[in-house]
């Protein structure tokens, strides 16, 4: 399943969200109002995921869902302003990144601080490939209140098979470990296209070997 979704009639809002709005409420830098300005398009409040809108039950982490459309300059957003709009909004958000006739969908696991009443802490952010703006959309996944939906939709963008019983919070450590594998994998083919030494790359290839087999744990089911 794709976390490309059809939100309920009763949820849909399509309103502009001005920049300046972000702006103001980040206190945004002159470096990263350029950024807006050379990268977004406008940002669009598409849907709003509450009990009065989808009939069901707020949590303490997430009484609501947003859902953001983003239509897109270039062909990439920097996690920053997508950063930026999740402080400006004490909610979580689903982002729907748009451009020419492409959608991505992305979000970060945003949970209120433990420290800081007023504050929300912010993970690194999940991405689905690229694909055409037309893609058929998935029904929204059953659940019994709008924390277990956000936890579905969040697991709908890992690019691994969750563990049973596993936490959300443990779910995204191990996204983040295979994303940083799959990085040192890269490396390491890189290195072995430059190395000319025998004995290097007998040790590249050992190396290489280890991370790939680290990388397929991760994806996988215990």
């Amino acid at each position: 399943m794709t976390a490309i979704f059809d939100y309920p009639k009763a949820t849909l809002l399509k309103r502009v969200v001005p920049k300046t709005r972000i702006y103001d409420r980040v206190r945004a830098s002159t470096a990263l109002k350029d950024k807006f300005v050379s990268q977004v398009d406008q940002i669009t409040w598409r849907a709003k995921l509450a009990p009065e809108t989808i009939n069901l039950t707020a949590t303490k982490s997430v009484p609501e869902i947003q859902v953001f459309r983003i239509t897109l300059k270039t062909d990439a957003i920097h996690d920053d302003l997508l950063k930026a709009i999740d402080r400006a909004i004490p909610f979580p958000i689903l982002f729907e990144l748009e451009h020419e006739g492409q959608i991505q969908i992305a979000a970060a696991h945003k949970r209120p601080s433990e420290a800081e009443a007023d504050k929300w802490v912010i993970s690194d952010y999940l991405r689905s490939e690229w694909l055409a703006a037309d893609t058929a959309r998935n029904a929204l996944p059953v659940a019994l209140n709008l924390g277990v939906l956000y936890e579905q939709i969040l697991t709908a963008l890992m690019p691994i098979v969750p563990h049973t019983a596993e936490s959300l919070s443990a779910r995204m450590d191990r996204t983040h470990a295979l994303k940083t594998k799959e990085r040192e994998i890269s490396q390491l083919k890189s290195k072995l296209k430059r190395e000319t030494q025998f004995n290097i790359k007998m040790n590249l290839h050992g190396q290489l070997r280890a991370a790939q087999a680290d990388f397929e744990h991760l994806k996988k089911p215990e």
